[in-house]
C-alpha cells in the first residue's frame, strides 16, 4: 500500500497548533502515548507512516484486508440468482461479529480520539508549554459536526426520497442522496428538485452487485463510467456499495470526498475500521468516514426501537470534537420502526446548538481548507480555540 496516501494526518496536522513544537517532540509524544492506543506493531522511529497506515489505512487487519476472499467472490457472482430475502439472511450470517475476532470496540471505539489528546498532552509536557492555540475543528467554534447521508439502493427507495427530504427540511436539515446509476432509472426531475432545495447528490457505485472490487481490471473499467456519472450529476462525493473499499484503487475516482470507510463496524461485509471520528486526507480526496451505525444495523440487527445508541455515540463525538456522520437508506426508512427511530434522532439533534450541520461536500471543503490553513493567520470561518495544561490535564476553551 502507498504510505503517502495518509500524509497530512499526523497528530500535529490534526491539531493545527499555533505554537512551533518541533517534529522530534511530536514523535516523542506520539510514542509516549502509544499505550492509550493499545494497537500492537506500531514503530514511530522513522516517523508517522507506520502509525497512519496501521490506523487510518486499517493495516492492523492484515495485508489482505482489502482483498476479497474466494468465498465472497463466489458469493457476489451467484448473488443475482438469490431471492432478496435469502441474500439478506446470508449477509447477516457472514457479517455476524460473533463469528470473528473483531479487534475494535463497537459501537464506540474511543482509543484514537483518546490517543490524539494524549499526544497533545505529552507534547505540551515535553515542550514545557502550558497553553496552546489551535484552529477549531469546526466553523465558528462549533463543538462537533452532524452530516446526514442516504444510499438509495432500489427504485422503491428512490420513491421514498421526497418524504425523507420533506421531513429533514421541516426540521432545518439537509442531506445527501447517493444514487446507483445502472441499477434503476434515476429520476432526473427528482435530482433537479433536490438540488434546488439545497440537498446534495452523490454516486453509490455503479450497479450495487458486489463486483466493483473483485479485480483491479474490473474496477478500472467500471470507474470510468462512475466518473462519467459523477460529472453528469455534478456530484462531489462517492460511497462504495456494501462499503467494499481499497484506498489505493479509489484514487482513480474524480471526487472531492469519499465516504466508504467507517470508524468501527463489525457488521459490514468487509468489517474493520479506521478508528477515526474525524475526517482525514486520503490521497487526492477527503475521507468522511461514517461514525454512526447504519440504520439497518440499528433496527434490523440490533432490534432497536429508539435512537439511544445513535445519541450515545453522538455525545461521545461531541466530547471529542468529532464528526457524527450517519448513513441511512430510503429503502429501509419505509419501515415504520426505522422511520420512527430516524425521526426521533432528528428531533433530538434539532435541539442542539453546538453542532455544525452541513452537507458532506461542504464538510470536506472545510476540512481541506482547515488542513491547509496557517494557524498563525486564520481567516473566517476559521476560529481559534485554546487548550491549557492544568495539573497535567487538558482543558479546552473555544
Amino acid at each position: 500500500m502507498n504510505k503517502s496516501l495518509w500524509k497530512g494526518n499526523r497528530p500535529q496536522d490534526i491539531w493545527r497548533c499555533e505554537s512551533d513544537i518541533p517534529e522530534d517532540i511530536w514523535v516523542q509524544a506520539a510514542t509516549a502515548a502509544l499505550p492509550v492506543l493499545a494497537v500492537a506493531g506500531i514503530d514511530l522511529s522513522s516517523g508517522f507512516d507506520a502509525l497512519l497506515e496501521t490506523i487510518l489505512g486499517e493495516g492492523q487487519f492484515g495485508p489482505d484486508h482489502f482483498r476479497m476472499g474466494f468465498a465472497k467472490r463466489v458469493y457476489y457472482r451467484v448473488k443475482p440468482f438469490f431471492p432478496q430475502p435469502l441474500a439478506w439472511v446470508l449477509r447477516k450470517w457472514y457479517s455476524n461479529p460473533n463469528r470473528q475476532k473483531f479487534p475494535l470496540q463497537w459501537p464506540i471505539e474511543p482509543r484514537y480520539a483518546l490517543y490524539l489528546r494524549e499526544v497533545l498532552r505529552q507534547a505540551m509536557l515535553l515542550s514545557g508549554t502550558k497553553s496552546l492555540r489551535y484552529i477549531n475543528f469546526w466553523p465558528e467554534g462549533r463543538r462537533y459536526a452532524l452530516i446526514l447521508t442516504h444510499d438509495v439502493e432500489t427504485q422503491a427507495g428512490q420513491e421514498n426520497i421526497r418524504a425523507i427530504a420533506d421531513l429533514e427540511e421541516s426540521m432545518g436539515f439537509r442531506s445527501s442522496f447517493n444514487f446507483i446509476p445502472e441499477r434503476y432509472t434515476i429520476d432526473n426531475n427528482l435530482v433537479d428538485e433536490l438540488k434546488r432545495r439545497g440537498f446534495e447528490i452523490g454516486i453509490h457505485g455503479l450497479r450495487h452487485d458486489g463486483k466493483l472490487f473483485l479485480s483491479k481490471k474490473g474496477f478500472d473499467e467500471r470507474v470510468k463510467r462512475i466518473n462519467g456519472y459523477l460529472e453528469t450529476y455534478g456530484a462531489a462525493g462517492f460511497r462504495s456499495p456494501l462499503t467494499h473499499r481499497n484506498p489505493e484503487w479509489m484514487q482513480a475516482l474524480d471526487v472531492e470526498y469519499d465516504s466508504s470507510f467507517f470508524d468501527t463496524d463489525p457488521y459490514e461485509p468487509m468489517p474493520g475500521g479506521t478508528m477515526s471520528i474525524y475526517p482525514y486526507l486520503l490521497g487526492k480526496f477527503v475521507e468522511l468516514p461514517y461514525t454512526l451505525m447504519q440504520d439497518y444495523t440499528l433496527a434490523s440487527f440490533m432490534q432497536q426501537d429508539t435512537p439511544r445508541l445513535w445519541l450515545e455515540k453522538t455525545a461521545f463525538i461531541e466530547q471529542y470534537h468529532g464528526m457524527a456522520l450517519i448513513n441511512s437508506h430510503p429503502d429501509y426508512l419505509q419501515d415504520t420502526r426505522t422511520q420512527y427511530v430516524y425521526t426521533r434522532f432528528l428531533e433530538e439533534m434539532q435541539t442542539k446548538d453546538s453542532v455544525y450541520h452541513a452537507l458532506p461536500r461542504d464538510t470536506a471543503r472545510w476540512w481541506r481548507e482547515r488542513s491547509a490553513a496557517n494557524p498563525r493567520n486564520p481567516t473566517y470561518p476559521q476560529t481559534i480555540g485554546s487548550v491549557h495544561l492544568d495539573e497535567n490535564n487538558l482543558r479546552f476553551d473555544t
